[in-house]
């Protein structure tokens, strides 16, 4: 594909330039910023590339950007979002969040690695074969969702109405990059997840802290129900909780098996620690990453916490939690656990917000989109890629694809350990950027043969 490499360096002002309108947009789901118009920047350009566009919601939802291009005897759908995380905390950026910027051979902007590049690589991929190596010889589907920053809500409802469209015999997952090896991963499911926000209530105005004698603090009620949900030993103790869940197969520890696992100095160097939680290390660290449930506190905020002293009992207390899920758990009766755990250990007064769910995904990993995925990494990176069962991460491949059942792998993407996904300073590496596209064009001609 000599013609193909050519192309992308001919043209990779320009498709740099496409990544950079793209990421100038600032569509935080999670703040209903920029959606509408996003959603038809991307369409718009999937309509350049040749292929028929539409758009497509359900439930009042952000509008899901559906394109089909090319014909051949299998369709590989190709799931992406256009949606962003917030830029927020601002100061910590370098360069401002919305404006991609390249230092050290590195692009930086909010969305770049998630999932902007990928993205717009794959199109771009897409257009170097139909210039250089002819027509396709698949049929190809896009689906561009503006919800997958916030648990994909109306997805589900879109995936259920239709269905017939999104029908694949293989899908080409958002994620994709190299570990911290630099060799090419490939993962074949997803966590779950049920995400909520706790909220405790004192009196109807933040109070002089004098009234701590006698007025109950909002802050220490969420503090001591937080309390009753995971214990010091790790373990996580509403019942019920690990009735679902099951263990990993026979399969998937054999493929654990064959995944590197000796990066623990790195990766404490990296993340700024001496030890990692109850002093895993290696395939046990793995293992648990990979195969159990959490319950993670994200957030928390209640009174005053700006410079200096403010001596407030404050009237409202916040935490935003998620729980990451394994098969064969269920993000609904998780939310009702909970709200069952509380109410038994005498916090029914808590409010339960909830924020989204997914349930967990996972295919298998002798299908042909893998198959396809982990050969074209063998011919762009040069050596086995790293084949993983399912990625400690969440995304809407349920709906999308194990309730439809299409199998689905991960690749062709530009990620890396250090990208800073959701984080300040996120950003990919422009070599990264350059083999993705190579990668892609790999990936067609393996998947059609």
């Amino acid at each position: 594909m000599e013609r193909f490499a050519a192309y992308m360096v001919e043209h990779q002002a320009r498709f740099r330039a496409e990544l950079a309108e793209l990421v100038r947009l600032p569509s935080v789901s999670a703040q209903n910023r920029e959606i509408t118009e996003t959603a038809t920047f991307v369409e718009q350009r999937l309509r350049r590339l040749g292929a028929e566009t539409r758009l497509l919601s359900a439930d009042g939802g952000n509008p899901l950007v559906y394109a089909t291009i090319g014909n051949g005897p299998r369709t590989l759908l190709i799931y992406d979002h256009y949606d962003v995380q917030p830029a927020e905390p601002l100061e910590l950026w370098y360069t401002p969040p919305f404006e991609l910027t390249e230092r050290d051979g590195k692009l930086y902007g909010r969305g770049v690695a998630d999932n902007k590049g990928n993205l717009m690589l794959r199109i771009q991929a897409v257009e170097a074969w139909l210039a250089t190596e002819g027509a396709l010889p698949i049929r190809i589907v896009f689906v561009v969702e503006g919800e997958e920053e916030v648990s994909s809500k109306t997805l589900p409802a879109v995936c259920r109405t239709y269905a017939d469209l999104f029908r694949a015999d293989g899908c080409l997952w958002e994620t994709g990059g190299v570990d911290l090896s630099e060799r090419p991963v490939v993962t074949c499911g997803a966590k779950g997840i049920q995400y909520v926000e706790l909220v405790a209530r004192g009196a109807s105005y933040d109070l002089h802290s004098s009234y701590a004698t006698f007025v109950p603090n909002p802050a220490w009620r969420l503090t001591w129900a937080l309390n009753t949900l995971k214990g010091p030993d790790g373990r996580i103790r509403i019942p019920g909780f690990y009735d679902r869940v099951q263990p990993p197969s026979a399969t998937d520890m054999a493929a654990l098996a064959t995944i590197p696992a000796g990066d623990d100095e790195t990766l404490l160097a990296d993340f700024g620690l001496t030890a990692f939680l109850d002093n895993v290390r290696g395939i046990e660290r793995l293992r648990r990453h990979l195969f159990e449930p959490t319950c993670t506190i994200c957030g928390l905020v209640s009174g005053y916490t700006g410079e200096g002293s403010k001596t407030v009992l404050p009237s409202e207390a916040r935490a935003k939690l998620d729980f990451r899920l394994v098969p064969d758990m269920d993000p609904a009766e998780v939310l009702h656990q909970l709200r069952r755990h509380l109410d038994a250990e005498g916090f029914s007064d808590i409010e339960i917000i909830d924020l989204g769910g997914e349930h967990p995904a996972r295919s298998p990993l002798d299908a042909a989109i893998v198959q396809a995925a982990v050969a074209s990494a063998r011919d762009v990176y040069g050596c086995e890629p790293i084949l993983y069962p399912t990625m400690a991460g969440t995304g809407p491949m349920y709906p999308l694809c194990t309730a439809l059942g299409t199998p689905v792998a991960s690749g062709a993407g530009c990620g890396y350990h250090g990208s800073r996904v959701h984080s300040p300073n996120e950003h990919i590496r422009l070599a990264d950027y350059e083999r993705a596209m190579r990668w892609m064009g790999s990936l067609i001609k393996h998947f059609a043969s």
